[in-house]
């Protein structure tokens, strides 16, 4: 990341009440210091690379499990998702399922031969599709979308 995100308003709030809540619960020193660390660049309202890792995790954990809308409802989970997307892990994924629309897009208008998902594994899977003679293979997990393979 070559510059800081900028943070205000309920994204800073949301980002801010987390830090504070994972800290009091932390006893480990250096993961202590990277929420304290995370808290200050907070309360500056920019976090740098070194908070957006810490940052990202928190993110990530209270949007998978829902924390965040039971805590901070709606309008905190859509700020919390907006804030994800502007991190690098955030920006990493836009970018590769915009990548994968780009090649499934090259199957629009074409019959439809075959659909299928494989779940290869802990919310890992597998999506082939076979249309007009060609085969494409995605594959959806933690990491985002990724076009496996390509097959005549």
């Amino acid at each position: 990341m070559t510059s800081g995100v900028t943070l205000h308003g309920e994204a800073a709030e949301v980002a801010l009440g987390e830090a504070q809540a994972v800290l009091a619960m932390v006893s480990d020193d250096e993961r202590r210091g990277r929420l304290a660390d995370l808290i200050a660049a907070v309360g500056d309202g920019e976090i740098a690379e070194d908070e957006a890792d810490a940052l990202t995790e928190l993110l990530e954990l209270g949007l998978q499990t829902g924390r965040l809308r039971a805590v901070y409802g709606p309008g905190g989970e859509q700020a919390a998702l907006r804030l994800f997307r502007k991190l690098p892990r955030g920006k990493a994924l836009e970018t590769s399922a915009r990548e994968v629309t780009g090649a499934l897009a090259s199957l629009v208008g074409k019959p439809l031969e075959s659909a299928s998902i494989q779940a290869t594994g802990p919310s890992t899977f597998l999506v082939s599709l076979a249309v007009d003679g060609l085969e494409l293979s995605v594959r959806l997990d933690r990491q985002g979308a990724r076009l496996t393979s390509v097959g005549l």
